[in-house]
């Protein structure tokens, strides 16, 4: 307000000036002609002035003629109309043939603005820079002053934006644990009389892209409480102490906002375990987490104000931060499942015209593994492919080509390939997806092309036909098969010597999986029952993720024995459906060959088992699927 005041004021200033330079001047119809002063002494004695009027050294002189002529004329400073007249030998009755000889007193101030107007104005040139320059010198003491208050921005409530649970699809238990938070916000009063203690930290901990930011978003709007908001990178800075002071500030806004809600997101940025840095304990992001400590500790249980932090790196947070008292309450998010997955579908398809033949529910069923921020970019990359195509309603074959530009990328329809290269890409895949066909515990094959996409010059997508929670010694071994089926393919149909850089992804992908199986999931019995190394994050350089070794030499070389195993073991089985099924495998190539991509349904078909359903597996832990390239 005290802005708008001083600009208003300085607009009214400058209109005014403007106003007054404007009004000294007269319009060019109104200025009087400039002559000599021969040319009046001439008129004088022809008879022809009706008066004259004399201003310092001005002379104004009116002519008799009709049109009541006016002429101006500069004389010297000081020199009177006599001594002019005397000089240039008027006589005396040309003199008083002139009807009004009249003089005026020049005013003051035009007298005093014409002796200092040209030492006047360098002056102010000079006041002015000094004031502009003053200004903004106290600019920067200002924000000096406030280099250590808080960041944090609040949210208004009133606004469209406002979220609340019917927002946010899906997380329902998430929701349940915070509804809590909200009702304690709304009525204090129940909790209190029961001698109940309300959670003063509540940690949102999910994957990326899982919706922590908007949960708290609507925890706000559902109580309707002043909402805080900052990063846990907005804390620190180069300035040692800053961190913390901004910490103080936060924390007495909220006290005063009470009750509040502040949110910290990414708190692993400031929260990770003390001692592990650089510089000990005397690090600026260390002080920093020592303030948030302090604060959250010294709260008045009856004061209202709730801190909700969100990370997807609880592993690395102190454990101060998560003891009692503190971050007491931890809500998992985890990602939806088939019926949430259609749930946050329905609310992001809100305002786009989705064609009839667009089912919700089979979207979910082709997405798992999704999280919210992957399906709300897949519909708004299915609207941005609509328009492109120039379609007034966004249908099934752009929502399904979204789904494989999410998860790949791009199409590469522009990239060149030989005949040859794209036959060995065509044996590549038809190798992938006839081995997943012919082993009981591999995911349904989906779609097969030898269209790049991405890095990848050709996939094959096979995803489950419900969510999976947990994955058994088979599934492993399965898809490890299908993982060799590209490279199996190429050693047959093109020999060993002529074998290319096609099967690397799938290698390392393998070895991935059969490493899990032997050090972390037990599953060898040579070994038997137990893990193989500790995997443990170093803070102290480079943030390097390293496997701390806790077994002998001896045991490194059973380990590197069991890996071979497991991957041979799977090559072979490759190899074995591969000729038993070279029939399909070879169909599958003059399809894809003349085609480029083949479909669910006329995969099936090709295999000769025409709306087949595979039999019911037991399943793993929830999966995007499994695209092989």
């Amino acid at each position: 307000m005290k802005n708008l005041l001083k600009n208003f004021g300085i607009v009214i200033l400058t209109l005014l000036l403007i106003a007054l330079v404007f009004s000294t001047f007269r319009s060019p119809e109104d200025k009087p002609e400039k002559i000599g002063i021969s040319t009046l002494i001439e008129q004088i004695n022809n008879g022809q002035v009706e008066s004259l009027s004399i201003e310092g050294d001005t002379i104004q002189v009116v002519l008799r003629d009709q049109d009541k002529k006016q002429q101006e004329v500069k004389k010297e400073i000081g020199q009177t109309l006599s001594e002019l007249l005397d000089e240039y030998g008027v006589s005396q009755e040309k003199r008083l043939a002139i009807g009004q000889i009249q003089v005026k007193e020049e005013e003051g101030w035009k007298v005093a603005l014409r002796v200092i107007a040209p030492y006047l104005f360098p002056f102010l040139l000079i006041g002015l820079i000094i004031f502009f320059m003053s200004r903004q010198v106290q600019g920067v003491n200002n924000r000096a002053m406030g280099f250590g208050q808080s960041a944090a921005r609040q949210a208004k409530q009133d606004d469209k934006d406002k979220k609340t649970f019917q927002d946010v699809a899906g997380a329902h238990e998430a929701k349940e644990e915070l509804e809590e938070v909200v009702d304690f916000l709304k009525n204090p009063k129940r909790f209190t009389d029961m001698g109940a203690k309300i959670p003063k930290g509540v940690l949102l901990m999910g994957s990326p892209g899982t919706g922590k930011t908007l949960l708290a978003k609507a925890v706000a709007g559902e109580a309707n409480v002043p909402f805080f908001h900052i990063s846990g990178s907005e804390f620190v800075e180069m300035f040692v102490g800053v961190g913390a002071s901004r910490v103080r500030d936060l924390f007495q806004k909220a006290k005063k906002a009470a009750p509040a809600i502040v949110f910290i997101d990414e708190i692993d940025a400031v929260g990770r375990k003390r001692g592990a840095g650089l510089g000990g304990s005397h690090d600026e992001r260390e002080q920093t987490l020592n303030q948030i400590l302090v604060e959250m500790d010294g709260f008045d249980p009856h004061l209202g104000v709730i801190v909700i932090a969100a990370t997807n790196r609880p592993d690395v947070l102190d454990q101060a931060l998560l003891r009692p008292g503190r971050f007491d309450r931890r809500v998992v998010i985890s990602m939806p499942d088939i019926k949430e997955r259609e749930e946050i579908l329905l609310v992001h398809a809100k305002g786009k015209p989705l064609s009839e033949d667009v089912s919700l529910k089979k979207l979910a069923e082709r997405t798992p593994g999704f999280s919210g921020a992957d399906l709300e970019n897949l519909l708004n990359e299915a609207a941005i492919l609509t328009v492109r195509r120039n379609k007034k309603t966004i249908t099934e074959e752009e929502i399904l080509e979204s789904i494989e530009k999410v998860m790949l990328g791009p199409q590469r329809k522009s990239r060149v390939m030989t005949e040859k290269d794209r036959k060995m890409t065509a044996y590549h895949e038809a190798g992938h997806a006839v081995v997943a066909h012919f082993l009981p515990n591999c995911d349904p094959v989906r779609k097969v092309s030898i269209i790049g996409r991405g890095m990848a010059g050709g996939y094959t997508l096979s995803m489950p036909e419900q969510d999976i929670h947990y994955k058994t010694l088979g599934k492993f071994q399965d898809e490890l098969a299908m993982a060799m089926g590209g490279l199996v393919a190429e050693e047959t149909v093109y020999g060993h010597e002529n074998m290319t850089t096609g099967p690397a992804s799938d290698l390392k992908q393998a070895t991935h999986m059969a490493t899990a199986m032997i050090m972390r999931h037990g599953m060898s019995e040579k070994l038997g029952p137990r893990q193989y190394g500790d995997n443990e994050e170093l803070i102290f350089l480079a943030q390097e993720i390293h496997a701390k070794k806790n077994y002998s030499e001896k045991t490194a070389e059973l380990i590197d024995e069991e890996i071979d195993r497991v991957l041979s073991t799977a090559k072979k089985r490759a190899e074995k459906i591969f000729h038993d099924h070279r029939k399909e495998v070879d169909a599958l190539v003059s399809v894809l060959l003349e085609k480029e991509t083949v479909e669910q349904e006329e995969f099936l078909v090709v295999m000769g088992t025409p709306g087949a359903q595979k039999e019911e597996k037991i399943k793993e832990e929830t999966v995007t699927g499994t695209i092989t390239v």
